[in-house]
């Protein structure tokens, strides 16, 4: 026997019992008078409120096991075939929603990578882990949407009537996140669901406004003397092996298991293309802690990312390699047409002008 539960649909209904007004959003809510009391009415729906609704059916549909079945023990009993945990972001207009989820399919075709996939799903992913490892985007007319797979179960994004951002985290198998399938566990495997949309979301938010502000990057660019007086070198952008760092930890932040020295050497090296030593890893890290970048893990040699060294990380990469990158090879065929053509324009403008004040287009 199956049953189906629509949460958004059962809040809506008791949110029209208590009075309480509200817009709805297809299977969603646009906005509510109220969010607190909205809020409290979406956790009500527990296991206890689904069982009740089981059993109130179970009275009234013919069951195979008769009397005697249910006096030898045997009976029914709810456990979770499936559950699917979303969080809705509504923008103020539908145009917003569109340039943010374009640009956000474009930054996480590599979402379904297995060092990602660890750090949004937070379980470990060894190389007996079964499961294949993708990113899917599927689109229907002008609709996308945006797949990535762990195991059993994945994570999917999309527009929702073209103006809020819908993630959901579909679980097909509760023990792909250490949880058991009987119905009592529900609470313990939704708090893992939205904790997985929550990292996402964080993610996905460092890398769509990751310009540091002022304050930050004054301090990481200069040199500078943390809480207890000792000096933390520059992190100015340009610097060769300043971009290899920030390029290291933008592959890094997606592993669940920090950042060791040996975890970055092997990164650096290959950044680098140079031989990259255990002494050169220990001084990086000290900078970066210095410089408010990482923290170190109570009683290990592992260190973790700051909200600063995720933005510094992501920022210099995304710079370095999507700004500078392409203007430094305009002549290039591989130069993205448009920027060969807008540069084109700007000489032929500064050609005149010179030309207007009477000196040389060498000059």
């Amino acid at each position: 026997m199956k049953i189906w539960v629509n949460g958004h649909e059962w809040a809506k209904q008791q949110a029209r019992k208590a009075g309480l007004g509200f817009t709805e959003l297809s299977n969603g809510f646009a906005s509510c008078q109220e969010a607190a009391a909205l809020q409290r009415i979406c956790d009500a729906l527990q296991p206890g409120t689904i069982e009740v609704f089981f059993q109130r059916w179970l009275h009234r549909l013919p069951l195979p096991l008769a009397a005697a079945d249910r006096d030898a023990g045997w009976w029914w009993e709810l456990s979770m075939a499936q559950v699917e945990v979303s969080r809705t972001i509504v923008f103020t207009h539908p145009r917003y929603a569109r340039c943010f989820f374009d640009a956000l399919v474009t930054d996480n075709l590599d979402l379904g990578r297995p060092d990602t996939i660890e750090i949004i799903f937070d379980r470990r992913v060894r190389k007996d882990t079964v499961s294949e490892f993708k990113t899917k985007v599927v689109s229907r007319g002008t609709e996308v949407t945006i797949n990535a797979f762990y195991k059993h179960s994945r994570i999917k994004q999309y527009l929702k009537d073209s103006r809020a951002l819908r993630i959901e985290t579909v679980i097909n198998a509760p023990g792909d996140l250490g949880c058991q399938r009987r119905l009592h566990n529900l609470d313990e495997l939704q708090a893992r669901a939205r904790a997985i949309n929550a990292r996402l979301l964080d993610t996905e938010r460092a890398g769509q406004g990751c310009v540091l502000a002022n304050p930050v990057f004054e301090r990481i660019a200069h040199p500078s003397v943390d809480a207890d007086g000792r000096r933390a070198t520059a992190m100015r952008f340009g610097d060769s092996r300043v971009q290899a760092l920030a390029g290291a930890l933008a592959v890094t932040l997606c592993a669940v298991t920090g950042i060791t020295n040996r975890s970055l050497r092997a990164l650096m090296t290959g950044l680098l293309g140079a031989p990259y030593g255990m002494t050169q890893a220990c001084y990086d890290l000290a900078r970066l802690r210095r410089n408010g970048l990482l923290t170190r893990r109570p009683h290990a040699n592992t260190y973790d990312l700051t909200p600063d060294g995720l933005a510094f990380a992501i920022f210099y990469t995304k710079v370095h390699d999507r700004v500078l990158a392409p203007l430094f090879a305009v002549g290039q065929p591989q130069a993205p047409p448009p920027l060969r053509a807008a540069l084109r324009t700007i000489e032929h403008h500064i050609d005149e002008r010179l030309a207007t004040v009477k000196l040389p287009a060498a000059a």
